[in-house]
């Protein structure tokens, strides 16, 4: 007969068993998850503060080691810059097929409108270039000219976000952020990610943001236009080096203790680190964008000399200074007011009259551009530096009104030079009024999958986990256009 007291004896202890064997496999699978989260602390992590921003190494040879992005705000026109459409000029005031007027922002005639400029063909490439870039047609045979870009929006805020994010909502990260998290940064003096503007472009701030990402990593924004270009970066009137050392270290002991009780914080850790950037940063920055360091032939090649020229001259000229100094991303929005329709925070808003907003706009861009590309082939940093130039979205074949041009997103011309990209490169096209992309499109994740590569990163590979899911800046697209990679 069977023994109760045994029997009972032994269901007890096969339950606590699988009782205490399922804890303890649920305990390891908690672990590797935290771990594989980066929340689990270590003796590593309790030793020191992470350091968000040290160098780390790219998935793969780079071929740039830098980047200087040219944004053009308000979006210059692709077939009054480099996509030479000549049946523009045959079919002028004619009935443009397929045209739809609300296309763009407001309203277009469905009229085919000709390019005010004249082309000529440049190089040993014979690129078509527009009259008014006489300084950047002298690089053509440097380019990879991109004439298949296509973006989803047809407003500026949300066209700016996505050639920054990837996508046209706030709260993602830019994709300089995105380069600084992967990478980190070459030197520790200054920050890893500048944005360089005059006037705000349309969207502010978030345009640029670090979205989800620690806020190590968001830029530091550089207004052209004032005299102390970094504010609240000074040391305090009466305080020396060694007394503000001395303070600095309370402040980073009290705040290391205070860290500790937070583990999983790292917001926390990334605002600490940037507590020493800053003291980093008051000598190295304000000597890395003095630019009346260089000689008077290299602001004479920019333009600094000249009203029209001189903000975005200074501003090419400080990018060069700091990639020339290890920072890895800098973004330029470059141009100043173009008249004829465009106003200061989008200059190349050529809605009134094409031919007066991209003369103005181009004048203040061409010869510092020019200029900047002379100086990093020069200096031998072009082949490690890789320029990219080009708007949110492009502007119509048919008219607004009678001289202008409304927004695009349909097709848009970009370039790339130096940095692993071949020269003197035609790729994809537009249709022949250049109204629509057709050959080989290029999307908003293709170009950043693009920039990715040449910086040694895998698009695949760089992903943050936010909210449950692992993001990543080209989402579930991209793919690299490597016929134009050297």
């Amino acid at each position: 007969m069977p023994n109760p007291a045994t029997d009972q004896f032994d269901y007890d202890s096969r339950r606590a068993f699988l009782k205490r064997a399922g804890l303890g496999c649920g305990s390891l699978a908690l672990t590797t998850l935290l771990a594989d989260e980066g929340l689990l602390p270590t003796a590593k992590a309790a030793r020191r503060p992470p350091r968000l921003m040290e160098a780390r190494e790219p998935h793969f040879a780079p071929r740039a080691k830098s980047v200087i992005w040219l944004f053009m705000p308000g979006s210059p026109s692709q077939v009054d810059t480099f996509d030479y459409k000549p049946e523009l000029r045959k079919r002028d005031g004619m009935k443009l097929e397929g045209a739809d007027p609300k296309t763009g922002f407001f309203t277009t005639s469905g009229k085919v409108l000709k390019s005010p400029f004249q082309f000529k063909q440049h190089g040993e490439s014979g690129a078509w270039v527009s009259e008014v870039f006489p300084h950047m047609s002298k690089h053509v045979d440097d380019m990879s000219l991109l004439f298949s870009c296509y973006s989803q929006s047809n407003n500026h805020t949300p066209a700016m976000l996505e050639m920054n994010s990837g996508v046209f909502l706030q709260g993602r990260p830019c994709v300089g952020s995105w380069v600084t998290y992967g990478l980190g940064s070459q030197n520790q003096n200054l920050p890893g990610f500048v944005v360089l503007h005059g006037a705000m472009p349309r969207g502010g701030k978030p345009i640029w943001s670090p979205g989800f990402l620690p806020k190590v990593y968001q830029p530091t924004s550089i207004d052209g236009r004032n005299n102390t270009p970094i504010e609240n970066l000074a040391r305090l009137k009466g305080m020396n080096d060694a007394q503000q050392r001395a303070q600095l270290d309370i402040l980073k002991a009290m705040n290391e203790q205070h860290r500790k009780l937070r583990p999983h914080e790292v917001n926390l850790a990334a605002r600490l680190e940037s507590f020493e950037l800053a003291y980093r940063m008051q000598t190295a920055a304000p000597e890395a964008m003095d630019v009346s360091q260089e000689s008077p032939a290299t602001h004479k090649a920019y333009g600094v000399d000249q009203k029209e020229t001189q903000l975005v001259a200074k501003q090419c000229i400080t990018a060069r200074r700091l990639v020339e100094r290890g920072v890895r991303f800098v973004q330029l929005y470059a141009g100043t007011n173009g008249g004829g329709g465009g106003v200061a925070d989008v200059p190349w808003d050529g809605h009134n009259d094409i031919g007066v907003n991209h003369r103005i706009a181009a004048k203040s861009t061409d010869q510092p551009i020019g200029a900047l590309l002379d100086d990093l082939k020069a200096r031998g940093m072009l082949d490690e530096t890789l320029v990219v130039w080009g708007g949110e979205f492009g502007r119509t074949s048919d008219s607004q009104g009678t001289k202008g041009r409304d927004h695009n997103p349909h097709a848009f011309t970009m370039w790339m030079a130096g940095g692993g990209v071949k020269g003197g490169v035609r790729y994809g096209a537009s249709d022949p009024f250049g109204y629509k992309a057709v050959e080989k499109r290029i999307g908003v994740n293709d170009l950043h999958a693009t920039i990715l590569h040449l910086l040694g990163i895998d698009h695949h590979q760089l992903t943050y986990r936010f909210n449950g899911r692992d993001y990543r800046l080209t989402d579930v697209a991209g793919n690299i256009i490597r016929e134009i990679l050297s």
